[in-house]
């Protein structure tokens, strides 16, 4: 029997076929070779060889002709005739179709919808195919992430020719870093097909002579996929398909000779091997041998690379000593390397992006991510550079950070000596400029010298006195470290003051903390947050390093954090597409461990009173350490909570006996904790959250999610791609624990440790505190009282009555 169409309770037998309406392609059981085992699977009906394309039970086969397909309301199952094998194949679907239709359309898709929705309308469709390919992707059939629903399309090659079980070989977007394509046989990376530079992939040679067919890049906030089209579908028959050894091949139907000919092979040369040639080497089919290492880098081991194992690489000739003259190489025409630790930005022009890499000592490389309108794009590496290719016109730039030493130096003359005056110039204008620094800053000091000291200032070094084990800087050593607190070193400002980047004469990095003369907060917090950290040591805490009290300054120096704060990262479109589950969940086991450390295990208990995501530092490999001690409260004993008539902390993370009573403990902690937990997992803060649904904040929005089950909705898409939902919903379980209105039902922090590191079985957790919009008003509403005022960003003090 051929159909065009089953519909519910029908049933689809061993022997019957679907036909799509234009005859393209059919339906139906096939054994695939020499096997005698049954599939259900999509094929090309006008072609003789039967070409398979889509397997549904590929892992589990049947043994004999008895299948039997049926389609209900919950969608599509494949069982044996009696049933008692229980179900080989299913389709899952998150709603019940009143009406559920089951079509082959003449692209090759398999869609079942609901018989008054459109055919022509994807999203009307409410399970298809095309979502989960096998070994081919035909045309109109997207290659790449859904970042919305979580829907991953990627292929995995046959086991062999008789078997379409999932073989060593599969094809997927990676969004560790910039996304591309990566080639794995079982967890090693095999090959990559470069980066789409905006008109074509760069590591695909030729792929740019597109006679046949159009393709189209989409990468956006919702998805990030590949689609190619045929340019006339009647006069070609056009499919990609990855072979079980691991070849990707575009194939075209030859009618005549009635076979498939090869139009393009991804993998045409040793060369597309990932890593040939190692870290800093390049590959060219050109060379005898293949490999060569980039300019001033040589090979790391030479015996090993005369003998032609280039895997080990090249290293540098002369390291890179950060802030000296440093520069480009520019290499044209390549391959771009391996972007899974890197970082983009699709906004910036090609001189920022420049500047980017030039200020940050960790930068090894940069290049633009779009080649059109001349570049556009910022794409930067701190890693080893591996996987280079020399092509010549698909490639595309980049330049390699390079000591002055190897920088090419071939002026002429005549540009010698205008460079030479402008040099001069320059030079001038900073020596006036010096001086007149100096002079204004010698009468600044001696107006500072000439007023008394404030009873403030004799508190400032009283701080010297105290036996609190802590170096005290100078201030000369703190404002040459920071180029005279220059703005370029400036790395961001809170409510404490600026914070900047400085390097001690030792070349130690600090970051270090001053406080301005309009800060919200004044010496109490300055004493408190150095009595409260200076004793404190644990990876996942920032060091304090010492402070400055001289001339009535208040200056705090830390260890330096590369990658400044977490907030940076998960709240910021771009950068929150590099944060992958694993980084994610290594930040939030990190911080636990932290809070578990100050409420347990550190010799005073201590509530942080201000944990948000601005106040999470993340050092250069991205570890969370917990910073800004200012508000923070240390208790002896067997004290574990108080009340206070000076509420401090920020807006959407304080828990509502703190904000409303002015009572905490370190139950107080927790609710923060779990607040920036469900953030992390989201990607948005939780105040400034909205949806057009309801009027909740983010924590009302993960606990309705949490009730109804429908916890996709919640998570951040990087999240689903790079995870087990399982893994994330328990987390997020977790979170809404520890926002429970009653501190009572909320864990300690030792407990959420072992949560997060176990199996073990979950309480089920009631409505949040803070659950609607109206109470966070009514919280503002009371802290305006005080005529005090904050933005979601800063820390808050507010002054309340005791209870």
């Amino acid at each position: 029997m051929a159909v065009d169409t089953i519909r519910t309770l029908q049933t689809f037998r061993d022997g019957d076929t679907i036909i799509s309406a234009g005859g393209e392609f059919q339906l139906g059981f096939f054994s695939p070779g020499s096997s005698t085992n049954r599939y259900l699977g999509i094929s090309y009906k006008k072609i003789s060889t039967g070409t398979v394309v889509w397997v549904a039970n590929r892992n589990r086969p049947l043994m004999d002709t008895s299948g039997v397909v049926q389609i209900t309301g919950k969608g599509i199952t494949l069982r044996t005739a009696n049933s008692s094998d229980g179900i080989f194949w299913s389709s899952y679907t998150r709603r019940t179709i009143k009406n559920p239709v089951l079509q082959l359309l003449d692209t090759g898709n398999l869609v079942l919808r609901d018989e008054a929705r459109d055919i022509n309308i994807e999203k009307d469709f409410t399970w298809q195919s095309f979502d989960y390919p096998v070994d081919n992707l035909l045309p109109g059939m997207k290659f790449g992430i859904d970042l919305e629903t979580g829907i991953d399309r990627y292929i995995t090659s046959w086991k062999s020719i008789d078997d379409p079980s999932l073989g060593s070989f599969n094809n997927r977007l990676d969004l560790s870093g910039y996304p591309q394509y990566i080639l794995r046989k079982g967890s090693v990376i095999w090959s990559r097909t470069g980066l789409w530079n905006g008109n074509t992939f760069s590591g695909i040679p030729n792929y740019n002579q597109k006679i046949l067919f159009t393709d189209t890049y989409v990468f956006n906030e919702k998805e990030i996929y590949f689609r190619f089209d045929l340019i006339n579908r009647t006069s070609a028959i056009m499919r990609i398909v990855l072979t079980p050894n691991g070849d990707s091949k575009i194939l075209v139907w030859n009618g005549q000779q009635q076979n498939w000919m090869v139009y393009l092979s991804l993998l045409d040369t040793d060369c597309d091997r990932y890593g040939l040639c190692g870290a800093y080497g390049h590959c060219n089919t050109n060379n005898a041998p293949r490999c060569k290492c980039l300019r001033g880098f040589v090979p790391r081991f030479p015996e090993k690379w005369n003998a032609a194992d280039w895997s080990d690489g090249c290293i540098r000739t002369t390291k890179l000593v950060c802030g000296t003259k440093e520069g480009f190489v520019k290499y044209s025409g390549v391959k771009l390397p391996d972007t899974r630790h890197s970082w983009y930005d699709k906004t910036i022009n090609y001189h920022e992006c420049e500047q980017l890499c030039l200020t940050n000592c960790s930068c090894t490389a940069y290049a633009y991510a779009d080649v059109r309108k001349g570049g556009q794009g910022c794409l930067l590496w701190f890693t080893d550079l591996i996987d280079i290719t020399d092509y010549t016109e698909d490639g595309q730039d980049i330049f390699v950070r390079m000591p002055s030493s190897e920088l090419v130096k071939s002026w002429s003359s005549r540009v010698k000596r205008k460079l030479l005056v402008i040099l001069i110039s320059a030079i001038l204008v900073v020596v006036l400029l010096v001086i007149f620094l100096l002079a204004y800053n010698r009468k600044k000091l001696q107006k500072e010298e000439s007023l008394n000291v404030s009873s403030e200032s004799v508190s400032l070094t009283k701080i010297e006195n105290e036996d609190l084990e802590l170096p005290i800087f100078d201030f000369k050593t703190i404002e040459k470290a920071t180029s005279n607190f220059s703005q370029d070193k400036k790395l961001g400002e809170g409510g404490f003051g600026p914070v900047y980047k400085g390097l001690l004469d030792d070349g130690q990095e600090i970051a270090a903390k001053r406080l301005s003369s309009n800060s919200t907060q004044g010496l109490d917090e300055f004493k408190n947050e150095v009595s409260c950290i200076a004793k404190l040591q644990h990876r996942n805490l920032v060091t304090l390093l010492g402070c400055c009290t001289e001339k009535g300054e208040r200056i705090l120096i830390y260890e330096y954090m590369a990658n400044k704060s977490l907030d940076s990262f998960i709240f910021d479109e771009n950068l929150r597409n590099t944060m992958d589950w694993p980084k994610r969940c290594n930040i939030i086991n990190g911080i636990a461990r932290g809070l578990v450390y100050l409420h347990q295990d550190s010799k005073l208990r201590i509530i942080h009173r201000d944990l948000k995501a601005s106040n999470i530092l993340l050092d250069h490999e991205m570890n969370p350490k917990i910073s800004d001690f200012g508000m923070a409260r240390s208790f002896g004993g067997n004290e574990t909570e108080a009340n206070t008539s000076r509420v401090v902390g920020t807006y959407g993370y304080m828990s509502p006996e703190y904000a409303i009573d002015g009572q905490f403990s370190v139950k107080s902690d927790v609710y923060s904790f779990g607040v920036l937990l469900v953030e992390i997992i989201s990607g948005v803060k939780n105040r400034l959250f909205c949806h057009p649904d309801h009027s909740l904040n983010l924590l009302g929005h993960a606990w309705l999610s949490y009730k109804e089950d429908k916890l996709f909705q919640l998570i951040d898409g990087v999240v689903l791609a790079s995870s087990n939902h399982l893994e994330v919903f328990r987390v997020v379980q977790i979170g809404l624990l520890c926002v429970q209105h009653d501190p009572k039902d909320r864990p300690v922090m030792s407990e959420v440790v072992l949560m997060l590191s176990s199996n073990t079985k979950l309480p089920q957790p009631k409505q949040p505190g803070f659950f609607m919009e109206r109470y966070f008003l009514e919280a503002d509403h009371l802290m305006s009282n005080t005529k005090l005022s904050a933005s979601n960003d800063f820390t808050i003090t507010a002054l309340l009555p005791r209870k």
